[in-house]
């Protein structure tokens, strides 16, 4: 899975409209919209159900939120380990 896609599927929860996770991520409602459909597609199974103007996770597309969390958390850890070791490299 796209790791950008993941990355619209959190904030999509944390912000609960296509609006609020593009302004997030600096890009267009539409294309939220079409990451997630591509993350549905990828995944096989509903992640979103609209409600109104805005957007309810599914079962799976809570399962795959706590999953991304991990993912982007342990991201992170792997670059900070590679920031330092480049400080490491060229303090040397």
């Amino acid at each position: 899975m796209d790791v950008g896609r993941l990355r619209a599927l959190l904030e999509l929860a944390r912000g609960g409209t296509m609006a609020a996770a593009a302004e997030a991520l600096f890009l267009t409602p539409s294309a939220i919209s079409q990451q997630i459909a591509q993350l549905e597609d990828e995944a096989g199974v509903k992640l979103t159900e609209r409600i109104g103007r805005r957007v309810r996770l599914t079962a799976a597309g809570n399962a795959l939120v706590r999953h991304a969390e991990r993912v982007m958390a342990v991201l992170d850890e792997a670059r900070s380990e590679l920031a330092e070791l480049r400080h490491e490299i060229a303090g040397e």
